[in-house]
């Protein structure tokens, strides 16, 4: 990522920032008095990144928006093939492949497994990245809970492990991650039960949403929908296991690990890059 890139990324992280805490919608003007930036500039480079203006990016923040964008792109995942523990997909314009960790090496705890990690910069705000030598097996965003708490909750997940500060062992993957291309590569740490909830999350395609109890049926356990809840919630990478595509089936956001401020905008993100694509 160049330095251009950078700067723009906080820029748009920074009216992100502005746009969520605001009472009401805020103008073009304003928006871009407060990035420091003339109109026409600050609308071109939000435009890039996010894919639709600032105006339209504020209604699909809008509380209702997760119902109608439950009713109109809703997806009902298949069932018995969809879910399988390899594979590769297609997902935010980038080619995603992942493998999974076997059930008797996860009840190690990590032991024997060196994880690399470092804080990086999005457009959702500041993040936690960590992986081994064969993908990302975590990515936590920051901003609601904080980066000592947000390392101790992904680090937990796996006591064993040796965790080394190495962010350029990473970094080409999670800039594959926010850049939209190139070659992300995950590799997935959890239970068995929590690795086929995942799985069927890799196959909601951005823009789409689904609900848990969808989830629970793809899986073959319609009636998990609890547990299935609990496994969206301790997923370990955020954004590439889109997790914040799974609302409630009244059409409420449900909960979101890494605050609910960021499930907003994920989802707002991708349903205005569905839009212009």
């Amino acid at each position: 990522m160049d330095q251009s890139d950078r700067y723009h990324y906080h820029v748009i992280r920074r009216a992100l920032d502005h746009i969520d805490a605001a009472d009401t919608p805020l103008s073009l003007d304003a928006l871009a008095t407060r990035m420091e930036m003339s109109p026409a500039h600050f609308q071109r480079v939000f435009s890039r990144w996010v894919g639709v203006s600032p105006k339209r990016y504020q209604q699909y923040l809008a509380l209702g928006y997760a119902k109608t964008l439950l009713a109109e792109n809703f997806t009902t995942l298949a069932t018995a093939d969809a879910v399988g523990l390899s594979g590769s997909g297609r997902l935010h314009d980038l080619f995603l492949t992942w493998e999974a960790m076997s059930p008797g090496d996860f009840a190690k705890g990590g032991a024997g497994l060196t994880i690399h990690w470092g804080c990086f910069e999005s457009p959702f705000g500041p993040l936690i990245a960590m992986g081994t030598h064969r993908g990302l097996c975590g990515m936590g965003f920051t901003s609601e809970m904080g980066d000592e708490a947000a390392y101790d909750d992904l680090a937990r997940r796996w006591p064993k492990a040796a965790f080394m500060k190495t962010p350029d062992m990473i970094r080409p993957w999670v800039d594959a991650a926010l850049n939209m291309n190139g070659n992300a590569k995950l590799h997935m740490i959890g239970a068995p039960f929590q690795l086929k909830v995942w799985e069927a999350l890799l196959t909601i395609p951005s823009g789409h949403v689904t609900t848990y109890s969808e989830i629970a049926s793809a899986i073959g356990s319609p009636k998990a929908v609890r547990a299935v809840g609990t496994a969206v919630g301790r997923n370990p990478v955020s954004w590439l296991i889109p997790c914040h595509r799974a609302l409630r089936k009244s059409g409420a956001l449900g909960g979101y690990h890494w605050g609910l401020p960021v499930k907003r905008a994920l989802l707002a993100w991708e349903s205005a890059r569905e839009e212009a694509g």
